[in-house]
């Protein structure tokens, strides 16, 4: 053997370890990278269980429906850090609506111990929803960057630093300056492959909230948002794209099915650029793991029962996603523990919250339901609405003969406890949005055009709650513009006149033209009143104990 073969057999064992960690460092660099994102959308501030828990089918009849005690942000949070756990890679997200339409102990306070509950348990990325203009584009500003609320003050147990997490907002864009209000995308990497997040709200939300509070912003296309933000994800070398976006599906099946799912999301998803991955819905307040158009998408009901846990896989080579499955997994009060972070927050508020939440309002002989009838009426919607009437009537306060409010104001019903009793707590939870009432002079003309506004979207009706005394008849089969039946429209059986003026009271929503009711926008003679929740109150504290009344305001033809 040559000199220079022995030298090299000696050294062969000391290069073969040298090179080995480069050789391990190129393994690991081809090996697939798995990623787990947790999800929520809809929270809408219930930091506790929601009454009634989550609806499932039944196992025993799958045509009957059982409700299993789901919810919390104390049970969330452990079950978020289970689902984490084990995963080198992970990241929590939402589809929008985490605050507004809130119960008492979040709405109380301005949502802030949402935003701090979510912060606390480790979300980073949400896109905005509609109701997140509820109060309007400062106080959604507010929300992200913190501080005072510029009416009410500091109203919690400590300073409100804002949100830890960051909201998404792609689509909605000032005029005044052509930016979006909030950024449109965030980019996260793991294990050194960069996934774009493009967040968005639905670009009806200008219908939906009271339109002083978005004045000054576009709410633009869904797809199209999107897929200009795709282009630019892709110039910055992103491949693997995620979607949240607030809006939904209507499915036929389970928790984890997909059968015959309707919905704006299906003709949005089906406009994406190929390149978008993985779709994060909501709105809708159902739960789906759907494939529309080759791409996953998904939604976890409401009220924070369930997190849906997304399982990608992530190719080192493309850096984009190869694989993609979802489980929705059930935030079971019986089953998973109370994070204690969670409960000292809740607790804190509670101090401050609880006394006010007690006070006695009144009693009750049955439940209050906000489920309308197939005419479109509730027994919620009558008493609200003759609980408005009944604080406007007088002159001073109004002198109104009618009261109308919309049936999105009413959020929760008013159950019968044990003892019949309801609590301010109960009050506030089912009309959470804290509209002052506005009593205007309206024509009979006008009064009937914002009654066919009900229909404005076929699929989906607004029926207003009117108040005792008035009264009128929709056809079903009739014209757009033209459902009210001729001489069914009555204030205590007299025919409403065209060319007479009426005192109506509404909510400031309404007022303002929220829910595209426009003709309230022309109403003279304004006097703002009482809060909505506050007159609801009085009405029980006068009125007590308060029964359901016939639902016999609104009739339906056809």
């Amino acid at each position: 053997m040559t000199f220079l073969k022995r030298r090299l057999a000696l050294l062969a064992p000391a290069l073969m370890l040298a090179l080995a960690p480069a050789a391990l460092r190129a393994d690991d660099a081809a090996k697939p990278v798995e990623l787990r994102i947790l999800a929520i959308n809809d929270f809408h501030g219930y930091l506790q269980p929601p009454p009634g828990g989550l609806a499932l089918a039944d196992p025993a009849d799958p045509e009957k429906k059982i409700s299993v005690p789901a919810g919390g942000a104390e049970h969330m949070a452990t079950l978020v850090k289970q689902l984490r756990a084990g995963h080198a890679h992970s990241i929590f997200v939402a589809a929008g609506d985490l605050i507004g339409a809130s119960p008492f102990l979040s709405a109380m306070f301005h949502d802030e111990p949402t935003i701090e509950s979510m912060s606390l348990m480790g979300l980073a990325l949400s896109a905005v929803g509609n109701h997140e203009f509820d109060e309007g584009r400062t106080e959604l500003l507010r929300m992200q960057h913190g501080g005072c609320h510029p009416v009410d003050g500091c109203l919690g147990p400590h300073p409100f630093a804002g949100a830890s997490f960051q909201y998404l907002a792609a689509s909605t864009v000032d005029t005044a300056t052509g930016k979006t209000l909030l950024p449109a995308t965030a980019v996260r990497e793991f294990g050194g492959i960069p996934v774009g997040f493009i967040g968005l709200t639905l670009k009806t939300t200008p219908t939906m909230v009271s339109p002083p509070g978005v004045a000054g912003l576009q709410f633009r296309d869904e797809a199209e948002t999107v897929n200009e933000q795709v282009a630019e994800l892709k110039a910055r070398g992103v491949e693997a794209i995620v979607v949240l976006i607030h809006e939904g599906g209507f499915p036929t099946g389970g928790i984890n099915d997909c059968p015959g799912i309707s919905g704006p999301i299906v003709e949005i998803v089906r406009k994406f650029d190929r390149a978008v991955d993985l779709v994060i819905s909501g709105h809708t307040h159902r739960a789906y793991t759907c494939t529309i158009d080759g791409r996953l998408v998904t939604s976890g009901d409401r009220y924070g029962t369930l997190v849906t846990a997304i399982d990608l896989v992530l190719d080192p080579r493309t850096r984009d996603v190869v694989s993609a499955k979802a489980d929705n997994v059930i935030v079971s009060t019986e089953k998973l523990a109370k994070d204690p972070a969670q409960t000292a927050l809740i607790d804190s508020y509670d101090r401050l919250a609880g006394p006010i939440a007690a006070r006695p309002a009144g009693s009750v002989t049955a439940s209050l339901s906000r489920m309308p009838n197939a005419a479109g009426e509730s027994a919620l919607g009558d008493l609200v609405a003759d609980a408005h009437l009944a604080a406007t009537r007088d002159r001073e306060t109004g002198g109104a003969e009618i009261a109308i409010t919309n049936p999105g104001g009413l959020r929760a019903d008013i159950n019968a406890a044990e003892d019949g009793k309801v609590t301010f707590g109960d009050v506030f939870a089912a009309q959470p949005f804290r509209n002052q009432l506005v009593t205007m002079t309206l024509t009979g003309a006008q009064l009937m055009a914002a009654l066919e506004l009900q229909w404005q979207d076929p699929a989906r009706p607004r029926i207003l709650q009117v108040s005792r005394g008035f009264s009128y008849a929709w056809d079903n089969t009739g014209a757009p513009g033209a459902r009210i039946v001729a001489g069914r429209m009555l204030l205590n059986g007299k025919p409403i006149a065209a060319e007479r003026s009426y005192r109506v009271t509404v909510n400031a929503y309404l007022a303002a033209g929220g829910d595209g009711f426009t003709p309230f926008t022309l109403g003279t003679d304004r006097l703002t009143g009482v809060y909505d929740v506050d007159a609801l109150f009085g009405y029980f504290r006068a009125h007590s104990p308060i029964a359901p009344t016939p639902l016999d305001r609104i009739s339906r033809v056809n």
